[in-house]
């Protein structure tokens, strides 16, 4: 318990030296508040937005949009990320084509997805699932693949069928490279939505972050920046409380 306070108020030393400089160079005029506002400023539209319930909304939706891209992306990618870790032919087939699609940045697709599925939640849940695919597909092939062959060695020796290697073998080793690829995958999702709400959308944090750029109302606009960073900073600590609780045998953390 010591430690983890000790590790806490050290974790606070940057953000409260930064509060220190935004207030100073704001309160004596040395920044402009139209390019930086004061911090009781946004504190103030924080409260305002909480009461009024915007930004609960603008929340939730993102964070719906994100639970349907991110679970089919932890589906489909931990899936074939399988398949071609205990499969080389799968592998073979397979990596030339994922591996140049992976090549393509994210923000490149919203035009192309846009066109096929409209600004409608559909092209929301594309972009979030091309984000978060790749790494969890990455961390599992990888984690797959790391796989201690002594361990196989046993299992081939005790003939168990591919299932009983998957389950017993494979996916305990497999696990903490995997929650790893989660883990990326959660923060890129959060990234991912945010741009793609930025651009196209009616909806969403990302939506009143780009509607309050263009009606120069910048204390929104760092309202919703610190509300993305505290919905980003807690999905994180979310996803590594589970990780650790699902793989108390990795000491790696």
């Amino acid at each position: 318990m010591k430690n983890k306070v000790s590790s806490f108020a050290l974790g606070l030393i940057l953000p409260v030296l930064i509060f220190i400089v935004w207030i100073i160079v704001t309160e004596t005029g040395r920044v402009p508040t139209l390019i930086l506002p004061k911090l009781t400023v946004v504190i103030r539209e924080i409260g305002y937005q909480l009461t009024k319930g915007t930004l609960k909304k603008d929340i939730a939706i993102s964070l719906g949009r994100i639970l349907k891209g991110y679970l089919l992306a932890a589906a489909v990618g931990g899936a074939l990320g399988v398949i071609m870790g205990m499969s080389r032919k799968a592998e073979k087939l397979l990596s030339l084509t994922f591996t140049s699609i992976r090549q393509i940045p994210m923000m490149a697709w919203v035009p192309l997805l846009v066109i096929w599925f409209g600004i409608g939640e559909k092209s929301k849940v594309a972009v979030i699932f091309l984000a978060a695919y790749f790494p969890i597909l990455m961390n599992t092939l990888s984690g797959i693949r790391r796989t201690d062959p002594r361990l196989l060695e046993v299992g081939r020796m005790y003939k168990l069928s591919k299932w009983d290697m998957f389950r017993k073998i494979y996916l305990p080793s497999a696990l903490p490279s995997v929650f790893v690829g989660l883990k990326l995958a959660l923060g890129i999702s959060w990234m991912a939505v945010v741009g793609a709400e930025m651009i196209a959308a009616s909806s969403g944090i990302g939506f009143r972050l780009n509607d309050a750029r263009s009606l120069l109302q910048f204390p929104v606009v760092f309202c919703g920046m610190v509300a993305i960073a505290v919905v980003g900073v807690a999905m994180d600590k979310v996803i590594t409380a589970i990780s650790k609780a699902a793989t108390p045998w990795d000491n790696i953390k």
